[in-house]
């Protein structure tokens, strides 16, 4: 499924973007973020050499962090003030807390791990969602957020360059 979706948008964007470009952009897409980059980055996609796509998909996976670290609890509030929309963000708080006892447990290490550990529903924009959730203070969550998205990096890269292309 998250390779049709990179497909699409890599087609979307194709003529109009270069690849590095159209790199940040999918790095900076919830649920995509880094790791749909790098697979996009590959040889079956964009192929661009390791060296250059990994500073992109890192980079544009973290610029949205501060934003959603600074922002996101005060958007929330601003939403829950409709009637429609309330249940909608309600649902995505109790579903983001679910995930929250990774973090409590060791809070700056645990978050570093679940960013970091790229498994569904994990990553950088869920982690900074958390982070704001539960108030861990904005600069040690972009920092722990951060070293979570270069293990993430270090992770994907040996399997979006070294495993993904072994097979194919």
């Amino acid at each position: 499924m998250i390779e049709s979706i990179i497909q699409a948008l890599i087609g979307f964007m194709g003529n109009i973007f270069s690849k590095e470009l159209i790199l940040l952009i999918i790095s900076m897409v919830p649920i995509l973020e880094l790791r749909g980059g790098l697979i996009a980055a590959s040889e079956m996609l964009l192929d661009l050499p390791i060296q250059k796509a990994l500073p992109i998909c890192i980079i544009g996976n973290l610029i949205p962090i501060p934003f959603i670290l600074l922002l996101i609890t005060q958007i929330f509030t601003f939403l829950k003030k409709s009637k429609r929309i309330k249940p909608l963000i309600e649902k995505l708080e109790k579903k983001t807390l679910k995930k929250r006892d990774t973090i409590e447990k060791c809070e700056f290490w645990g978050l570093v791990i679940f960013v970091g550990i790229p498994l569904p529903g994990t990553g950088a924009w869920t982690g900074a969602l958390i982070a704001s959730l539960l108030g861990i203070e904005h600069k040690k969550a972009f920092l722990a957020i951060s070293l979570g998205v270069l293990l993430a990096a270090g992770i994907m890269s040996v399997l979006s360059y070294g495993v993904l292309n072994a097979i194919f």
